[in-house]
């Protein structure tokens, strides 16, 4: 049984943010002001396998650097939206495009320019450092800080509920 009080088995896509959600919300600085992300490999893991499954994944964040393209296309996402000051056009235009109900979508986000989207999706989850006005809305709060494994409890609990998780042989590799 699942520990997040929504129907699972209704998640065909999630959307996430970066910064505070999938690395940590404090980011060292290169010498030319560029903030350096760190990723977590679990939450790589389970993004590869998700997008092998048939979950439809994006990443919609404010920050706009080519480290985050770089990133996530490695790992099969391919809806990646950067630059993004208003997020909540981007994500209807995601949905749209892609034949989704707001009820078929998770979010992660973990701030205030995340709210309009939180409230928007089926299952808008904040990360357990989030804003306080983010967890406000969120239906579910992970156990982890952002950066250190939000996508993998995310993730890993919606493909148990869809008979994903560790089922095939895509399970054991990248």
């Amino acid at each position: 049984m699942s520990r997040i009080n929504y129907d699972l088995s209704k998640i065909r896509a999630v959307a996430f943010d970066v910064d505070g959600v999938l690395s940590p919300s404090t980011i060292p600085m290169s010498p030319d002001g560029v903030p350096m992300r760190m990723a977590n490999l679990k939450d790589g893991y389970a993004m590869q396998l998700a997008v092998k499954s048939g979950l439809k994944l994006a990443i919609i964040s404010g920050a706009d650097v080519k480290s985050i393209v770089g990133r996530f296309s490695v790992i099969g996402i391919t809806d990646i939206y950067l630059g993004v000051s208003d997020k909540l056009p981007v994500f209807n235009k995601w949905i749209e495009e892609n034949g989704l109900s707001p009820e078929e979508v998770a979010y992660v986000g973990d701030d205030i320019p995340d709210i309009p989207v939180l409230k928007a999706c089926g299952l808008p989850v904040v990360p357990r450092d989030g804003a306080v006005e983010a967890k406000a809305v969120a239906k579910f709060i992970t156990g982890a800080d952002g950066g250190y494994g939000v996508a993998r409890e995310l993730l890993e609990e919606i493909m148990r509920i869809h008979g994903y998780w560790l089922s095939s042989d895509k399970a054991f590799g990248w």
